[in-house]
């Protein structure tokens, strides 16, 4: 069996999961955290959704910035300037820019 595909979401504690509003109007595909907008809801709805549709081939991380910065996403914040939240695929910085179910599974989907 070859590793799961590592998605990993980046923020801030008090980050939003997107810069579009959390409403009935949503694209994002995740309602287990609506309407909050929180970025950690939104981690744990989409690490629901990738269990469900990807069980072990897939793991979903979520790396606070906070208090420390880890040396490789200081890196990818010097050089690519991301907005927040990062989605990173493997390690790879997406372009995505929020956390959005059909966006990530192409992502994932480009792994498999």
């Amino acid at each position: 069996m070859s590793n799961p595909v590592l998605v990993e979401i980046v923020g801030l504690t008090s980050s939003e999961c997107s810069p579009f509003p959390c409403d009935e109007n949503r694209t994002c595909g995740l309602s287990q955290c609506y309407p909050s907008g929180s970025l950690i809801k939104a981690y744990e709805a989409l690490k629901t959704v990738m269990k469900e549709t990807y069980g072990n081939r897939v793991e979903v991380k979520l790396t606070l910035i906070d208090d420390q910065v880890p040396d490789y996403i200081r890196s990818i914040l010097e050089t690519e300037y991301p907005p927040i939240p990062m989605v990173l695929v493997n390690g790879k910085l997406t372009r995505i820019g929020r956390i959005t179910v059909d966006r990530i599974v192409k992502e994932i989907e480009a792994c498999l």
